[in-house]
């Protein structure tokens, strides 16, 4: 019989479907990945100070996917450590927490804090392509910045916490990218974050849909880029891979997968389709495992890089 149970980073996952960052808005809401059956849940993203979001709307619907612009809305690092740190003590699957900042001396004091309260993993969230740091450019997409963020949290917060770093796609090479954070200690790498950003016009009333006017793109569309991403990546680093983008259904979850993927994050198809979504990809998975004769979910990790 097949499974589905999934080990990443020594951390056993009884499926490798993970609900990615800023997709529920509030804690209580994060309990439920539990009871739909996720294998684990990446916390919204915080920061230092609480920032409010953007204006509304922030999440619109077009043909080929979705439009966000939240804004990493959340309370702070004071209020949210200690709110997720009482979801991680009642949960039973493995939490991720995500951390961003525009400065890497921000980056290391939320890292320290988070680690405090022991999630499963911290994820560097440096996939903000309009966020500028001290370097000069933007978070995530470049190579000195990259390394320099990873090796400052690193070197905080020690050799034994599990470290994960997000990765842009608005990039030119998102392996060089992931390869710096591989060298400066980081233990596993995300992608992708979302495209863009976007616009979209509504033509009777003449303005943009989104209180912000524009944001990140992400469901259908983006799916190819992302395979693409995680391709790339999988050539260059050695470590494990939490791939997502697009991704609806069990054949784009192996698709990931076969691309290099070892947990696929499914945030979008919520959106269309409600935690219902998470049930029906893990059946899918069962029948395509038990036709096509295998056991485990790692025989398809870069499967397609033959």
């Amino acid at each position: 019989m097949p499974k589905l149970k999934t080990n990443f980073l020594g951390i056993d996952f009884e499926n490798p479907l993970i609900i990615p960052s800023g997709i529920l808005q509030e804690v209580n809401q994060h309990e439920l990945a539990e009871k739909y059956g996720l294998g684990g849940v990446t916390t919204k993203s915080m920061t230092v100070e609480p920032r409010e979001g953007n204006p509304i709307p922030r999440v619109i619907k077009y043909e080929c996917g979705i439009l966000n612009s939240v804004g990493l809305r959340n309370p702070g690092i004071k209020k949210g450590a200690r709110l997720w740190g009482e979801f991680i003590k009642k949960t039973k699957i493995p939490v991720i927490c995500s951390v961003f900042a525009v400065k890497i001396k921000e980056f290391v004091l939320l890292a320290e804090e988070v680690k405090k309260i022991k999630p499963e993993i911290i994820e560097l969230n440096l996939s903000c392509p309009n966020a500028v740091d001290e370097l000069g450019e933007p978070l995530g997409t470049g190579v000195e910045s990259t390394y320099k963020v990873v090796k400052a949290v690193r070197k905080a917060v020690g050799k034994e916490v599990k470290l994960m770093a997000k990765l842009s796609p608005n990039v030119s090479d998102i392996g060089e990218i992931a390869r710096a954070a591989e060298k400066a200690g980081v233990d596993a790498i995300s992608a992708i974050n979302t495209v863009g950003p976007g616009m979209v016009i509504n033509i009777d009333t003449r303005k943009p849909m989104l209180g912000n006017i524009v944001g990140g793109v992400s469901g259908p569309g983006i799916r190819p880029i992302a395979v693409r991403c995680v391709w790339d990546i999988y050539k260059r680093v050695k470590l494990p891979i939490l791939g997502m983008g697009g991704v609806s259904n069990g054949k784009d979850v192996i698709e990931m997968m076969m691309a290099g993927a070892s947990l696929v994050g499914i945030g979008s198809a919520w959106y269309a389709q409600g935690f219902g979504v998470y049930e029906k990809i893990k059946k899918e998975l069962l029948e395509y495992m038990q036709k096509n004769k295998i056991k485990s979910l790692k025989k398809l990790v870069g499967v397609a890089h033959g």
